[in-house]
């Protein structure tokens, strides 16, 4: 698959005067063109940090210390961009979806002034032309062209959502990145986006980076999840691998932790203990004070995410080391 965004050492940490805060520590991981990647974790993994870092959208005390982000179309780093060709890339190639509609869209302008100023900032078109387009935009997911009259507050919130949806697509970008975007819907609507999400993909072609702690949802669209705990990616595989085969104990306990809808019923089993401090992150694997299966050399190694079989696995279960 032809590369689109290759992520390399990326390390994003939030300034403490005592002592930096380390949020996304050494992630790497490439994206194809048209490719759903699936990121899932807990929360404070890292995974909303990554994505601002990505997009340039973080702000103080946040703060990138390392690593980079090349964007194969332009030939660009991303993190390295001046302020005025990133902004010319934003819309029209990189987009993003927003957790909370209702934060994301302006409270006192309707939906037809949002989609007009995101359409004619980038494209040279007239004002009815522009209105055209945001109407053909909200049919595309499923919402009426008079609903361009509307302020937010007079949608329901699948409705926004969706409306966040086609904003995203104003300007056919290569990538859009969407964080935890049907984490505010009933799990009906959550069905109905998610619909509508891989029917835009399949049709316009553009790639996916789908921020969520559901993995179950991941396993059903991605092509391949990265599981993030404590600020790293630990597990980079194909969504199958990672529901029939996961290698790493913490992505195992994320994908036993809910039911399956076909076969025999089997008791459900959660993860013990709480994620990490990462103002305090243990000396070795971040995993290990939860993990049933650590050995004492968790306790003080760090491990590397090494390739295995075709896909990546941070874990010493898997590099040779013995048991306690």
């Amino acid at each position: 698959m032809t590369p689109l965004l290759e992520v390399t050492g990326l390390n994003v940490e939030y300034y403490d005067p005592q002592a930096p805060v380390r949020a996304v520590n050494d992630v790497s991981f490439t994206l194809g063109r048209g490719e759903i990647l699936g990121v899932a974790g807990e929360s404070g993994s890292g995974k909303s940090t990554l994505i601002t870092a990505l997009l340039r959208l973080d702000r103080p005390p946040a703060r990138v210390v390392g690593g980079r982000a090349y964007y194969h179309p332009r030939e660009v780093d991303l993190l390295r961009l001046d302020a005025d060709k990133l902004r010319a890339l934003r819309w029209e190639e990189l987009a993003i979806v927003f957790q909370s509609a209702m934060n994301a869209l302006n409270p006192v302008h309707r939906l037809e002034r949002q989609f007009l100023d995101v359409i004619r900032e980038h494209r040279k078109v007239s004002k009815a032309a522009a209105r055209e387009r945001a109407a053909h935009l909200l049919s595309l997911v499923g919402i009426p062209a008079d609903r361009l009259r509307a302020f937010p507050h007079e949608m329901s919130g699948g409705m926004r959502q969706r409306a966040t949806i086609a904003l995203a697509l104003a300007c056919d970008p290569e990538l859009v990145v969407m964080d935890e975007p049907t984490t505010a819907v009933d799990v009906v609507m959550q069905r109905q986006i998610m619909r509508q999400i891989m029917r835009l993909r399949r049709e316009l072609g553009f790639a996916v980076i789908f921020v969520t702690h559901d993995l179950s949802l991941l396993i059903e669209m991605a092509d391949k999840i990265a599981i993030m705990y404590g600020g790293r990616i630990v597990e980079l595989a194909g969504a199958k691998d990672i529901y029939h085969a996961p290698r790493h104990p913490y992505t195992r306990g994320l994908r036993d932790s809910f039911p399956p809808l076909h076969g025999e019923r089997r008791r459900l089993r959660g993860i013990p203990g709480s994620p990490p401090d990462l103002r305090e992150t243990p000396a070795g694997c971040a995993f290990a004070p939860r993990c049933a299966d650590r050995m004492e050399a968790c306790r003080s190694s760090v491990p590397a995410l090494l390739d295995l079989d075709g896909r990546q696995v941070a874990c010493l279960l898997h590099q040779g080391a013995d048991h306690e």
